[in-house]
This record gives structure tokens, C-alpha cells and sequence, in this order.
């Protein structure tokens, strides 16, 4: 505590669901030895109280705990136990919403004497001071406690209505003891009026914050005006200032919400000071008090009009006779238009010469009612305080050449209000009042002061309206086009700064007008925009607002956004598979062709060897039994694809020397397949087991593998093919040489053919034993020198036709 002090009562007000299960109180005269080491004094224990577990409310209520005791003491140290275990204290908390220490300054000159006199009196009312019980067992209850103190009278009451029946509570004691009853008898039935005026204000109030915390601003506006008509209806019926003093009437639109205690109350030893008159302060400091932080609004223990403070402030010597401005305030709206247009005539016919010190006084009370009508519900009357306010700027300031500071003065006097009225409820409202902030920022005596556009750039409040903010947005954006960011008040560095912060903002229409903003920035300012944002990284395009952001800088610069280059990539991958497509179409009819030629010649040779052993004169044909034995000696011991006979060419034999040596033949590396290197391309695009793996290419014409085709096709190493009429391809090799059956022979088998061909190294350590000339016999022989319906032998392995091919598979 602030000083020594002796308790006399306790109030704990538990949490909903943080709740401790015991809590214990100790009280000490200085700081244990643990604070303190030099010092032994120990804390001593009084007692403690039990909080209930809150089941049977659900956890949806608050405990209030009372407790009396008789301690002195200036330090109060609390022990709280372990928690009641609810669903919804997941982290085991305890926690108080509010605690309450009643007491007196201990009286250090008869302590002793004081203490055997109170434990007698309890003696003779039956109670034990020794042990008194911290569990509201203790039923003594001294007199000096008032109920004002009593914690639930500040959970109950309207701040300001608490306050002012602690002073009307005051001031009744004082009258009791000046013997004065009536009019403590007065005072007492208003202290009773307020106290139920104070509760139903404490209803609206806790209503007004439900609608606030669900969003339901028109609700909350509603229980506002509520508040306040029923406040100024209760305090004229009440006629409080015939009951407090003329003190407290002297600052009539603003009293402190802080509770005043009595005097004797060791926890406020002295009034709170009232706070001076908000209208009377001077220029405030808009920069440092921002606009859209409206101070509560408080009210005049009076209803009296303060017309006599407004005229006091009219000129003295003004030869015209004087307007009663008493109607601004009245009850009646047309009452207060009336007052307003009044005011407006008397201002526009002030003669010029008037003494300067009285324009100014007239001025600033003028602006001073504008302020207020600015704020009426009302719209004619709104209306009618922005015609009065454009015509001091733009004719009165100007017709009496008065200075700069006065028209800073108005402005800084009214766009704050004006700013918080485009976020009224009112759509008309708001758009009337961002229409003329927009013609006052742009009229000659106001935009040399660039004023309005700092207040548009002040961060918008997380806590602020959705139409404040979607105003502020929408001015700042119109004020922009207008204003530009030389000598405007609006700077590349404001600007930004607002506006990235604003891209965090709940609403969208913000947050969209904050990337419009951004963009119209850069075209202004280009490079010097980026140092306010993130780098332009695939993280930061994860936004969508910054995707946004970029991709219309790159529309500013003339360069493709990514959108583009993707639709881009696209086309030029579709107009490469079509060419694809059609290169294959036309390869495949070219193929056709050449095979049906092929068959042709294959035909018209099996034609040309048939034997013609016929009889010229007696047109008689050879006996076909000599032959067939004539084509089945032919076959024996030959391989068909390279030419080559040998003894050891049996049924067995060849099927080794297809599989192994013949230089016509290999095995596919991905079937095992034995199969003729003419047709390897065909084979694993076609016949393959793993033909899917593979994918043609249109410049070399071989099989690649498709994980490789794109990267084979981009570094364009590959030799390109030419077509089959005019070259054969090598698919071992990749060289392109003579077309033909007979080509293929020559450049697989011949010492300056294929390199590749790893079969050939047998055939040409086997050539030197070869007869001269033989070797050219069997380069000529083969399948193509056959008859007709010969019989070609089989190996194990099988042989099948394929593409006009020969394939083995062993």
C-alpha cells in the first residue's frame, strides 16, 4: 500500500475459468528478508478463502469473494493454489479479474489502546477478533466502510455516473455534519435515482461492446445515442447543478472516469483533477493524436446551453445587433440548422476593418459549433456545417486578409471529425463527407498547407470501421491523381509506407485499393517503388497481392508478365508437337511408299532366278522335283542376312552364329532380342518391350530415350537424317550412306563401313583364311537370291517377320 495502513475488508473478483482453488492472504509491516536481506520481517499468515469450481454456471459467471478482517500492515502478499480443472483452462492458469483492499491510515499514537477497546466491545458482541474467519464467517462489519467502496458497485455502475454519486455521497456527509437534512435528504433520493440510472447505463454499455465485438456497428452506434439521450434526459430531470457546486460545473463537457473516493479512503487520498475543456485546449497536436482515435465522449452535469461562453467570444464592437447562437444546441434539428445559417449570413455580412483579435475570436467559436454540428445525426444539419466551413476558408479568411494560421486552424480543427464521418453507417453520409475533405484539400488556401494529406497517410487502425478505412483508402487515391507527390504533403516515402502496411488489411476493397495505389506509384517513380517491397522472389509471389504488384510492373515496363511467357512456352510447345506429328505422318507415308517398292523388288528378283528350264519348242516346264532339290542343296549351310556358308552352319550352328557373330544381326540391349541393325530404330520404337521409354526424333530420326528426347532435341548434336530414298541410317553409328539392300551389306561387313560394329572385329580376324574370291560369293549370296517358296530354316530361338525383317529372339 501507498503508506501504513489497517485493512478492514478484502474483495477478490475470480476469473471465469482461471480459478484458483484456494487463495491465501499474508500481511507484513516491511519486506521479508528475501526482498530485503538485511531485514528479518516475515510475512503473517491471516488466512485464506476457497473459490468455487464454476460447474454450475458453466464457467460463464464470476465469483465475487468478500472477506472483513482487522490487519495492519503496508505490504499484502497472496498465495494462490493450484487451479480447478475446467475444458477451458487448457494451460492450468489462475487469474483475478479485480481485487479490492478497504482500510483507514493506522492511527500510531493510541494503537494499543485502540485495539483493547475494540477487543472488549467484541467481547461483549460475542466475536473472536483473535481468529477471525477469511470465509465471510466474520460478521462485524465497521461503519466507516461505505457501500461506495464495495467492489460491486463499480462492476454495476457507469463509470461516470459512479463518479458523480461519490461526490453527491460526499457532499451529504458534509451536509449531515453541518446539520443541513434537507438537503441531505435531497442529495440522498438523487444518489438513489443514479444508482439505478448508473446500472440500466451499465446494461447499454456492456450491449454497446457485445455489438462491437460481432461487428454489428450500426447496433452499437444505436446503443451509443442510446446511452447518451438517456444520460442528458436523467441529468436535466435530476438538475444536478443545483446540487454540486460551481466547481465541478466549470468544465461542463468533460469529467474523469476515474472513481472518486472518499476522503478517508487510504487507496486515493485526492480528488482526481478535472480534465480542462477539450474545445478550449487550443490547436492540438495532430500527429502525435491521430484522427481516428476519437476520445470518449463525456457529459455536463448541466444541460444549460453554453451559448454564453460562444458569445463571450463574439466581437464586442460589432455594431450589428448579436446573434443568440443558443439554438445550436437545442434538442430540435431544425433548431440547430437555423442556428448554423444564421451564423453563416452573420459572418459573410461582417464588415471589413472589424479589429483582427475579433475576427479570430469570432472564427474560432464559429469553429468550435462546426465541430459540433459536424458530429449531428442529422443530415441537413450536416450539411449545412460544411457551407459554413467553405465559406469561412474560401470568403471570410480571405475577405479580411487574415493569416495562414487561421485557415491551419480550421482545417485542424475539423478534418479529424470529418474523417471519422466517412465512416458513418450512412452511405450518404460518408460520401458527402469525402467528397468535400476532397474539395477542401484542392481549394487554393488549404493545399499550400498540405495538411489533409498527412492525416491520409497516418496507418489505418486494426481496430478501425471498414468504411473508415475503405474511405481513407478511396480519398488517398483520389487525392493522389489530383495532388501528386511534389509539393503536396503526399511523398514517394508516406505514400508507400501506407500503403504496403495497408496490403495487411482484413477488408479487401482495402487491400485492393492499396495495390492500385502502388501501381500508380511506379508509373510515376519506377525503380525508387521497389526498395518499399519484398524482393521479387518465387516466395514473395506466393501472395497473390505482390504476384498482383509485380506482374503489373511488368505491364508498366512493356515486359511480359509471367502469365504471358507461360501462355508463350505453351504455344511454342503445341507448334512443336504438331510439326512433330506432321514430320512422323509424313515420314510414315514416305515409309509405306518405300516398302511397297521394296516388295516390288523383292518380287520381281525372286521372279528373275527362277530357273527356266522350258522346253522352247514343246512349251513343257522343268520337272519341279529337280527344283526343289536344286533350292533345298541351295539354303544348306548359308546364313541368310550376311551371305556366309559354312560346313558348320547346321540347324544348331547357325543359331550361334546368329546370336553371336553375324554382323548383319545384334541384340537389343533392353529385350534381348536378336534382331537385324537395319531395323533397331523400328524395333525399339515398335516391337521393343520397352518401346514406352522411347520417343523418335524428328531431326535424326533414331530412338532416344523420352527423358532424354527434350535435352537431345534442345543441343541439336545429333547428325540429321536424310530421307530413305536417298540414304540409308546407321543406327549404331548415326551416319547416313548409300541407299539399299546391298548398302547394308557393304557398310556393316566392309573393313571401311560401320565402326560401331562390334561383330565386325571376328569377321575380319576370320577374312585371311577365306579363299579370294569367295568372300565376294557370299556378300552376294542371301535371302534376296532365294527362289520363291524355298524353305527358310529356323533357329531355336524362332525367327518372325517383321517390317519385311528377320528377328530372332533366343
Amino acid at each position: 500500500m501507498v503508506e501504513r495502513c489497517r485493512i478492514r475488508k478484502l474483495q477478490l473478483l475470480a476469473h471465469q475459468y482461471m480459478i484458483s482453488s484456494k487463495i491465501e492472504f499474508y500481511i507484513s509491516e516491511s519486506l521479508p528478508e528475501y526482498f530485503a536481506p538485511y531485514q528479518a520481517e516475515r510475512f503473517r499468515r491471516l488466512g485464506y478463502v476457497s473459490l468455487c469450481d464454476n460447474e454450475k454456471t458453466g464457467c460463464k459467471a464470476r465469483e465475487l469473494k468478500s472477506v472483513y478482517v482487522d490487519a495492519v500492515g503496508q505490504f499484502l502478499k497472496l498465495i494462490f493454489h493450484q487451479n480447478h480443472v475446467n475444458k477451458y483452462n487448457i494451460y492450468n492458469q489462475v487469474a483475478l479479474v479485480a481485487i479490492n483492499i478497504i482500510g483507514d491510515p493506522a492511527d500510531f499514537s493510541d494503537e494499543s489502546n485502540t485495539a483493547s477497546r475494540e477487543k472488549l466491545i467484541d467481547h461483549y458482541l460475542g466475536h473472536n477478533s483473535e481468529d477471525p474467519a477469511l470465509e465471510g464467517t466474520y460478521a462485524r462489519k465497521s461503519d466507516s466502510i461505505s457501500p461506495l467502496d464495495d467492489l460491486a458497485f463499480d462492476m454495476y455502475q457507469d463509470p461516470e455516473v459512479a463518479q458523480i454519486i461519490r461526490k453527491l455521497d460526499e457532499r451529504k456527509r458534509e451536509a449531515v455534519q453541518k446539520e443541513r437534512y434537507d438537503y441531505a435528504k435531497k442529495l440522498k433520493q438523487a444518489i438513489a435515482d443514479l444508482q439505478k440510472v448508473g446500472e440500466r447505463l451499465g446494461r447499454y454499455e456492456v450491449e454497446k461492446r457485445c455489438a462491437v465485438e460481432k461487428e454489428d456497428y450500426d447496433l452499437a452506434k444505436e446503443k451509443k445515442q442510446q446511452m447518451e439521450q438517456y444520460r442528458a434526459e436523467v441529468y436535466e430531470q435530476l438538475e444536478l447543478h443545483s446540487l454540486l457546486d460551481a466547481e465541478l460545473m466549470r468544465r461542463p463537457f468533460d469529467l474523469p472516469l476515474q472513481p472518486l473516493a472518499r476522503s478517508g479512503s487510504p487507496r486515493h487520498q485526492k480528488p482526481m483533477p478535472l480534465l480542462p475543456q477539450r474545445e478550449e485546449r487550443g490547436t492540438e497536436n495532430q500527429f502525435a493524436e491521430p484522427f481516428l482515435q476519437e476520445k470518449p465522449s463525456s457529459y455536463s452535469l448541466t444541460i444549460s446551453p453554453q451559448h454564453s461562453a460562444i458569445d463571450q467570444l463574439l466581437p464586442a464592437t460589432d455594431p450589428h445587433p448579436k446573434i443568440n447562437v443558443a439554438g445550436a444546441y437545442s434538442k430540435t434539428w431544425s433548431y440547430r440548422e437555423d442556428a448554423l445559417l444564421a451564423l453563416f449570413k452573420k459572418l459573410l455580412e461582417m464588415p471589413v476593418g472589424t479589429p483582427k483579435e475579433d475576427l479570430k475570436n469570432t472564427l474560432r467559436a464559429s469553429i468550435f459549433l462546426i465541430r459540433r454540428a459536424i458530429k449531428d445525426i442529422v443530415t441537413s444539419v450536416f450539411q449545412s456545417s460544411l457551407k459554413l466551413l467553405k465559406m469561412i476558408i474560401t470568403q471570410y479568411i480571405p475577405k479580411h486578409k487574415l493569416s495562414k494560421l487561421e485557415t491551419a486552424h480550421c482545417v485542424e480543427r475539423t478534418i479529424p471529425v470529418l474523417l471519422t464521418r466517412t465512416g458513418d453507417s450512412s452511405a450518404r453520409l460518408r460520401v458527402t463527407a469525402a467528397n468535400f475533405i476532397q474539395e477542401m484539400a484542392l481549394f487554393k488556401e488549404v493545399k499550400s498547407l498540405q495538411i489533409i494529406p498527412s492525416y491520409l497517410v497516418q496507418p489505418l487502425k486494426a481496430n478501425s470501421s471498414v468504411h473508415l478505412a475503405m474511405s481513407q483508402m478511396g480519398l488517398l487515391a483520389r487525392l493522389l491523381k489530383d495532388l501528386g507527390t511534389g509539393s503536396s504533403g503526399f511523398t514517394t516515402d508516406n505514400v508507400m509506407k501506407f500503403s504496403v502496411s495497408a496490403l495487411e488489411h482484413r477488408v479487401y476493397e482495402v487491400r485492393e485499393t492499396a495495390v492500385r495505389i502502388i501501381l500508380d506509384m511506379y508509373r510515376q517513380h519506377q525503380a525508387s517503388i521497389l526498395e518499399y517491397l519484398p524482393p521479387d522472389d518465387s516466395n514473395t509471389r506466393k501472395n497473390i497481392l505482390y504476384k498482383t504488384i509485380f506482374e503489373g510492373f511488368a505491364k508498366i515496363d512493356g515486359r511480359p508478365t509471367d502469365a504471358e511467357m507461360r501462355a508463350r512456352r505453351k504455344a511454342a510447345t503445341e507448334a512443336a508437337e504438331k510439326q512433330k506429328k506432321e514430320e512422323i505422318k509424313a515420314l510414315q507415308g514416305q515409309l509405306a511408299a518405300l516398302k511397297e517398292i521394296q516388295a516390288e523388288v523383292q518380287e520381281k528378283e525372286s521372279d528373275a532366278v527362277k530357273p527356266k528350264n522350258q522346253d522352247t519348242q514343246r512349251g513343257k516346264a522343268a520337272p519341279a522335283e529337280a527344283l526343289g532339290i536344286l533350292d533345298e542343296h541351295y539354303l544348306d549351310n548359308l546364313c541368310i542376312f550376311c551371305g556366309e556358308r559354312s560346313e558348320s552352319f547346321t540347324e544348331e550352328g547357325l543359331d550361334l552364329h546368329y546370336w553371336k557373330h553375324c554382323l548383319m544381326l545384334t541384340r537389343c540391349d533392353h529385350c534381348k532380342q536378336v534382331v537385324e541393325i537395319s531395323s533397331l530404330t523400328e524395333h525399339l520404337l515398335v516391337e521393343c518391350d520397352q518401346k514406352d521409354g522411347f520417343g523418335k526424333c524428328y531431326r535424326c530420326s533414331e530412338a532416344v530415350f523420352k527423358e532424354e528426347l527434350p535435352r537431345h532435341i534442345k543441343n541439336k548434336d545429333c547428325n540429321p537424317a536424310k530421307p530413305e530414298k536417298l540414304a540409308n541410317r546407321c543406327p549404331l553409328c548415326h551416319e547416313n550412306f548409300s541407299p539399299g539392300e546391298e548398302a547394308w551389306k557393304a557398310h556393316l561387313m566392309g573393313p571401311a563401313g560401320c565402326s560401331m560394329n562390334l561383330r565386325k572385329t571376328h569377321i575380319l580376324q576370320k577374312a585371311p583364311a577365306l579363299q579370294p574370291g569367295k568372300s565376294s560369293a557370299v556378300a552376294t549370296s542371301g535371302p534376296s537370291g532365294s527362289k520363291a517358296g524355298s524353305k527358310i530354316p529356323t533357329p531355336k530361338g524362332g525367327l518372325s517377320k517383321s517390317s519385311s525383317r528377320t528377328h530372332t529372339k533366343r
